[in-house]
């Protein structure tokens, strides 16, 4: 794997990680801030840094014996204080139904009031600290999951890690949790890194398990060309996370609350390596390009690592993923049944499953009598989301094959409401590679675009938001 990387440059080896950068740049005093995730947590919220909240700590076993369980919410996240690698964090998403002693975890598993004591008690036992030394245990809210995130996470929440050295941002990538991680955003535990372009806030290439991936496994969800919201503030954070921690170099974790926007989760004094993996670049040159600059403010920092490791990826991440790099409008020449071209401007939404094709155009690429015909069936209405599954199957045993264009029937759910639409076979030409599709009809005559591409035909495109 190390061949993919960028003009044969050498990853950043523990050995030279702790010798070079960690030792000299870590001082003791900033290891045990960040080791401490709750005085961490204080010191962070001193310097006007938003943190999640937290809700309870437990500190003895007789503590256990006298905490009142009915102060912790519907869910929570309960992690030791001096715990690393995300072992011993137990993840909770809501109260199980109708029992107030019991919670539910990721992979739908019971949690009892018995067993988050038995883990309470492993961690002040140190199952899970840094030196197996006797330790703290906190509860803390749990994140709210970010819209844009839901499609690519299974349960847990997705964090930005950012390695800041010197005061620049050198590296970043964005953590995915997964069903084998069971909800965390932990690469050793199974979860996905996937790269950052710095200058943009784009994804780039993805590595799960230590191999190169394209989608999500299990899915057909395209993991690159996601642009992360709030990247300038993201890197901000991270910067001014090392000046007032005083971590020379810092793994900055950056998660995105649905609400609050970018909380910080915690600071690294020893950031793991596999973030070169997922950038395709090795940490090495980046940290000597930057060794002995001054920088003197955070926004300062912020540019000079945008501005040094920023497009270095999309520059060559065509070559190396063989996928074309397109913008979020792209001229589109869609083939009519008759093989005429016409040209429209389509929209490219990553947050759409399916293409879409406006009823006018679907029209003059040859499909008006399957509308005429698509109209005249009978359709229920007012349904809700349960029975949609049941309507769909009942929809094609009746009518899949009774028209020669009719490919699918299917039941969109949208802020407009639920609708049923008919699927049509079409391929078009963008960027000059043909893509043969599925595509919705529906009425688009009140928005921009006659088109829009969504996921499932963009496997070979990666997208960036400034073109």
């Amino acid at each position: 794997m190390l061949n993919f990387f960028k003009n044969g440059n050498k990853i950043l080896g523990m050995n030279s990680r702790n010798l070079e950068y960690i030792r000299p740049c870590n001082l003791k005093r900033a290891r045990k801030i960040a080791d401490n995730k709750i005085f961490s947590k204080r010191f962070l919220l001193k310097g006007e840094i938003p943190v999640p909240r937290l809700i309870a700590k437990i500190s003895s076993l007789e503590e256990i014996d006298n905490f009142d369980w009915s102060k912790l919410p519907e869910s929570f996240v309960l992690k030791p204080n001096r715990g690393f690698g995300g072992e011993g964090i137990l993840v909770v998403y809501g109260r199980k139904k109708n029992r107030a002693d019991a919670w539910v975890k990721a992979d739908g598993s019971i949690v009892s009031i018995e067993d988050i004591k038995s883990h309470i008690h492993n961690i002040i036992d140190g199952a899970f600290s840094l030196s197996n030394v006797s330790d703290i245990a906190f509860f803390e809210e749990r994140l709210q999951l970010l819209k844009l995130f839901k499609p690519y996470t299974f349960k847990g929440i997705p964090d930005i890690r950012v390695v800041v050295y010197n005061k620049v941002p050198v590296m970043a990538m964005l953590r995915l949790p997964t069903k084998e991680s069971q909800g965390k955003a932990n690469l050793h535990q199974g979860a996905i890194g996937v790269g950052i372009d710095l200058a943009t806030g784009i994804t780039t290439t993805s590595v799960h398990n230590n191999r190169i991936i394209d989608y999500v496994p299990g899915t057909r969800m395209l993991i690159s060309g996601i642009k992360i919201p709030y990247w300038n503030d993201i890197l901000k954070l991270a910067v001014k996370a090392q000046e007032i921690s005083g971590l020379g170099y810092l793994g900055a974790d950056v998660a995105i609350d649905k609400e609050r926007g970018p909380v910080f989760l915690e600071l690294n004094a020893r950031p793991g390596l596999s973030i070169q993996i997922a950038n395709l670049d090795g940490l090495k040159r980046r940290l000597e390009r930057v060794k002995d600059l001054k920088i003197k403010t955070i926004e300062k920092g912020v540019r000079v690592g945008m501005d040094l490791f920023g497009g270095e990826v999309e520059e060559e991440v065509e070559d190396i993923s063989g996928k074309k790099v397109i913008g979020t409008s792209e001229k589109v020449k869609l083939i009519g049944k008759d093989g005429k071209e016409i040209e429209v401007e389509a929209k490219i939404d990553t947050g759409a499953t399916s293409t879409s094709i406006d009823v006018e155009l679907a029209k003059k690429l040859g499909f008006e009598d399957l509308i005429d015909f698509f109209n005249s069936i009978e359709k229920p209405v007012d349904f809700n989301r349960d029975q949609g599954k049941s309507i769909e199957d009942d929809l094609r045993k009746k009518y899949i094959g009774k028209h020669p264009d009719l490919a699918d029937i299917v039941i969109i759910y949208s802020s407009n409401g639920v609708s049923i639409r008919p699927k049509v076979r079409t391929n078009f030409i963008l960027d000059g590679v043909t893509v043969f599709a599925q595509a919705n009809i529906i009425d688009r005559s009140e928005l921009d675009k006659d088109m829009i591409i969504g996921r499932k035909s963009l496997g070979k495109f990666l997208i960036d938001v400034n073109k």
